[in-house]
């Protein structure tokens, strides 16, 4: 057995019981959105050299970011990873303009990593010298996130992956590092081994840390990383959970959490599967984090990009089977965004503006689609598959009447959706009207025992359809 947590939680109807968690609701706000913006933005970014986790493995001798780092900055006692706070300086940062930018991709819910595994938090804290409003920036970039995004009626979340900040450092205990200077402890600490259970004191500390998070910005979604599922941590998760949906109760907020692997009891939070999809329609709502980035979740020099329509069938897929995409973007350390990326959020945005209602406020269909190409399950599993043709088909659902039949790339001459063909059980409504979303040709379509098959359009915009709209 572990130890209970010494912290009081919010008065409400929860406690931190698996029994009375198991009564949380799922936002209709979430379910409707759809397409969320992940932000991972730090100190991690002014190197912007393998991925993310430069702070960890530039302390791993043999590993790459090791010796970059010394070829780059210098040997490890003389320049460490608290010497990137100074030059992370986010003198380009605008929270406001992100936000345009993150409306105009069509996104309706943001998530900006509060505090990664390196200890550097992005917002203004009282358990954390080592932060955006006391170093670096100089500005509360969570707090400045979250007003931006109210500002333009974009539901604001937070993600905090602070557990894993228990051993994260530790490759800097095995030589001489600044990870060993006891000036800077309290940053870079504890640093121990992974096999090692956290103490009391951390596991503490990291539980006020979360609930000052919601405390202080009213976040409506908080995402945990992976490390927290670990058995010690569970009572405190629960607290966690209790102490900020009774907070949610108060403000009259519908808030949700996120979680992997067996973190939390299975409906008292949403399941996220990182880097990846399900394989078919889930009885339960869950949610889908992937990058822009094939390589990384900063911002890095010499990134790989996946494709809009690669990430726009990713979309598509996630919610006909019940889901929702968090889609990852990495600023540079200026608090610019990239250009590739900046093209990708437009080309996302541009097709949502034609054909959101396919996917904001839908419910999956009676299958989620056909089509050849097969989508690994599971986590990291999004660059281990082929692209999607336009054969492969998904279906969301408006109501009782309003069936989309979305094409997961462009097709051309014909669209044959099998799954409506007359002899079939899914198709014993008659159908009264079908169309192209985006544009106003008259469609010629017939329906027979090998399906519903409809003409492409072949006007302007034609060539970049790819809804098909079915009335009962």
């Amino acid at each position: 057995m572990y130890e209970t947590p010494e912290f009081k939680i919010a008065d409400g109807p929860f406690i931190p019981e698996w029994h009375s968690l198991e009564a949380f609701r799922v936002p209709q706000w979430y379910q409707n959105a759809k397409f969320g913006i992940f932000i991972h933005w730090g100190p991690y970014s002014v190197p912007a050299f393998g991925d993310e986790w430069y702070s960890r493995k530039m302390y791993i001798k043999g590993d790459p970011a090791f010796e970059h780092h010394v070829k780059t900055w210098g040997p490890q006692n003389k320049f460490g990873y608290k010497d990137f706070v100074p030059l992370f300086k986010a003198d380009k940062f605008d929270a406001d303009a992100w936000m345009d930018l993150f409306v105009r991709a069509g996104a309706k819910y943001v998530v900006p990593v509060a505090e990664h595994h390196d200890g550097f938090a992005m917002y203004d804290t009282e358990f954390n010298p080592w932060n955006a409003r006391n170093m670096g920036p100089r500005r509360d970039v969570v707090g400045e996130i979250a007003a931006a995004a109210r500002r333009r009626g974009v539901v604001f979340g937070v993600s905090n992956h602070r557990a894993e900040h228990w051993w994260f450092m530790n490759g800097g205990r095995e030589f001489d590092s600044d990870v060993n200077d006891a000036a800077f402890e309290e940053f870079y600490g504890p640093a121990k081994q992974q096999s090692e259970t956290p103490s009391k004191h951390f596991k503490e500390d990291y539980l006020a840390r979360l609930c000052e998070l919601v405390d202080n910005y009213q976040p409506q979604l908080f995402y945990f990383d992976t490390w927290a599922e670990r058995p010690p941590l569970s009572p405190y998760l629960r607290y966690f959970a209790a102490h900020y949906y009774n907070r949610a109760a108060s403000w009259g907020l519908p808030v949700a959490i996120n979680y992997k692997n067996h973190m939390f009891a299975p409906g008292a939070a949403v399941p996220d599967v990182e880097r990846g999809q399900l394989g078919d329609i889930q009885p339960f709502f869950w949610q889908s984090d992937t990058s822009v980035g094939m390589k990384s979740w900063c911002h890095i020099e010499g990134e790989t990009y996946k494709s809009p329509d690669l990430l726009i069938g990713d979309l598509c897929d996630i919610v006909s089977k019940n889901g929702t995409l968090l889609l990852n973007i990495g600023p540079r350390a200026d608090g610019s965004i990239p250009d590739e990326q900046v093209a990708i959020l437009e080309a996302i945005g541009a097709w949502l503006k034609t054909n959101g209602e396919a996917i904001y406020g839908t419910r999956p269909w009676r299958v989620f689609g056909e089509g050849p190409t097969v989508v690994p399950e599971g986590h990291f599993t999004d660059a281990k598959r082929v692209s999607y043709t336009s054969a492969d088909i998904r279906f969301t659902t408006h109501g009782q009447n309003a069936l989309y039949a979305i094409c997961l790339a462009a097709p051309s001459g014909e669209v044959v959706i099998r799954s409506l063909g007359t002899t079939l059980r899914l198709a014993q409504r008659g159908i009264k009207q079908v169309e192209w979303l985006g544009t106003n040709e008259s469609v010629l379509w017939k329906q027979d025992e090998t399906g519903l098959r409809v003409a492409c359009p072949t006007g302007p915009g034609g060539i970049d359809a790819r809804v098909i709209k079915i009335r009962f």
